[in-house]
């Protein structure tokens, strides 16, 4: 991966992170992650992602969020 990609991504992580803190009412409260799954597969950019999860009572809850890709070609 060359530094232009590691500084978008990095960019792009500190971005999402930014995003999801100024949304978030209250912290998440994850026991256990049941599942993740991401939308767009191998594209190098921002993602539609989902994570569903058992809180700390068991209850299952969902949550939608915006996250930088897996690229399929990180390696070269």
């Amino acid at each position: 991966m060359n530094w232009t990609k590691l500084a978008a991504a990095g960019f792009f992580a500190l971005l999402n992170v930014a995003a999801v803190s100024a949304h978030a009412d209250t912290r998440l409260d994850v026991k256990k992650v049941i599942s993740t799954v991401e939308q767009g597969g191998s594209h190098c950019g921002i993602v539609n992602a989902r994570m569903t999860y058992l809180d700390s009572n068991g209850v299952q809850k969902v949550l939608d969020y915006s996250k930088f890709g897996e690229c399929a070609n990180q390696g070269s």
